[in-house]
C-alpha cells in the first residue's frame, strides 16, 4: 500500500515508525516547517521530520495546504491512503479526495467525545476514567468523519498529559496499521458519529493554566496533570509567577474552611486551601526565575507568614 504521511510532533512518531517497520511504502512525509527554538532561536526540525530523514524518506514542509503550488506538488503522488496524525492543519477538500481509501486520521480520544486540538489534556481535566484512540475518515468537519476503529485505555490518577500522550501514541500506531490492513481487505464498515454525544477539546491557551483557588483540590490537581507539559498550571506568590508541577488532593484534618489560596506549611509539606474546604498537597513547583524543585526545598528557602496566600 502506498501512503502519504502527515504529522508533526512527537505524538506522531510511533505511527510513522510502525508503518515503516510493518512494510508500508511511504512515498512522502508532509510536516510543518522548522521553527526557531532554544536560546539562539535556531530553526529546529519537528520530530517527524527527523525520523523521516533518518529513514531516507522524502519530506515536504508547506506553510499552507491551500496554496496552488502545494496542491500541485502533492497531487503528483497517487497514494492509496493518506495517514494524518497530529499534523496541525485542516485537510482541504482536494486532498481528502486524492487517495482511493481516503484520508485516515488518528485522534486521541474516543470520538465523538473530545473533538478538537487538545483531547488528551481535556480528558484528564474533566475527570474521565476511560479514554482511547480512534481512527476515522477525514471529512470537511472538525473530527466529524466516520469512525473506523477504536481502542480504550484507562486514565490513572497519576497520568499527566505527557504520560497519557505517550501511551496513546503507541496504542494509536498499532491501530493505524490494523485500520489500513482491514480497509484494504474491505473488513471495516465505517460508522457515522453521533453528534448528540459530541464534546469539544479546544486548543489550549496560556490562560487555561491559571489556577482558580476556589476550585476544589481535585479539580486543580487534574488541571495540573492535564496541562503538562504546556501551558502548565500556574499562580502567583509574592508578586512572582509560580508554576505547580505536581500536586494531589488530601483529606483535611478539619472541615474549618480556610480562604482559598491560603498556604498551610508543615515541616515537610506545602498545602494550599481550595474551594469547598479541600486541601491540595503541592509536591513540586517552580518560582519564576528559579529551578524546578520539591516543595520542601521551596519551604527551606522562604519564611511563610501566617495566613499567606498564593494567587489571586
Amino acid at each position: 500500500m502506498r501512503l502519504l504521511f502527515c504529522g508533526t510532533p512527537e505524538f506522531a512518531v510511533p505511527a510513522l515508525k510502525t508503518l515503516l517497520e510493518t512494510g508500508f511504502s511511504i512515498e512522502l512525509v508532509v510536516t510543518n516547517p522548522d521553527e526557531p527554538r532554544g536560546r539562539g532561536y535556531e530553526p529546529a526540525p519537528p520530530p517527524v521530520k527527523k525520523v523521516a530523514l533518518e529513514a531516507g524518506l522524502q519530506v515536504f514542509q508547506p506553510a499552507r495546504l491551500k496554496d496552488a503550488a502545494t496542491q500541485a506538488f502533492i497531487s503528483n503522488f497517487q497514494p492509496d491512503a493518506i495517514v494524518v496524525v497530529a499534523y496541525g492543519h485542516i485537510i482541504p477538500p482536494w486532498m481528502i479526495g486524492l487517495p482511493q481509501l481516503g484520508c485516515i486520521n488518528l485522534h486521541a480520544s474516543l470520538l465523538p467525545k473530545y473533538r478538537g486540538a487538545a483531547p488528551i489534556a481535556w480528558s484528564i481535566i474533566q475527570g474521565e476514567r476511560i479514554t482511547g484512540v480512534t481512527t476515522m475518515k477525514i471529512d470537511a468537519g472538525l473530527d466529524t468523519g466516520d469512525i473506523l476503529l477504536q481502542r480504550e485505555v484507562e486514565i490513572s490518577d497519576s497520568d499527566t498529559g505527557e504520560s497519557l500522550s505517550s501511551r496513546l501514541s503507541v496504542l494509536g500506531a498499532d491501530l493505524i496499521v490494523e485500520t489500513l490492513r482491514k480497509l484494504e481487505l474491505g473488513q471495516i464498515g465505517p460508522r457515522p458519529q453521533d453528534d448528540l454525544q459530541a464534546t469539544l477539546a479546544p486548543m489550549l491557551k496560556k490562560e487555561d493554566g491559571r489556577i482558580d483557588w476556589s476550585w476544589t483540590a481535585e479539580e486543580i490537581s487534574r488541571r495540573v496533570r492535564g496541562l503538562r507539559p504546556w501551558p502548565g498550571a500556574y499562580t502567583t506568590f509574592r508578586g512572582k509567577g509560580l508554576h505547580v508541577w505536581s500536586a494531589v488532593p488530601v483529606a483535611p484534618e478539619s472541615r474549618d474552611a480556610l480562604e482559598p489560596g491560603t498556604l498551610v506549611a508543615t515541616p515537610r509539606q506545602l498545602l494550599v486551601a481550595c474551594g469547598q474546604a479541600t486541601l491540595l498537597h503541592v509536591k513540586e513547583l517552580q518560582l519564576q526565575g528559579r529551578r524546578r524543585m520539591p516543595a520542601p526545598d521551596f519551604l527551606n528557602g522562604v519564611r511563610l507568614a501566617a495566613g499567606e496566600k498564593v494567587g489571586p
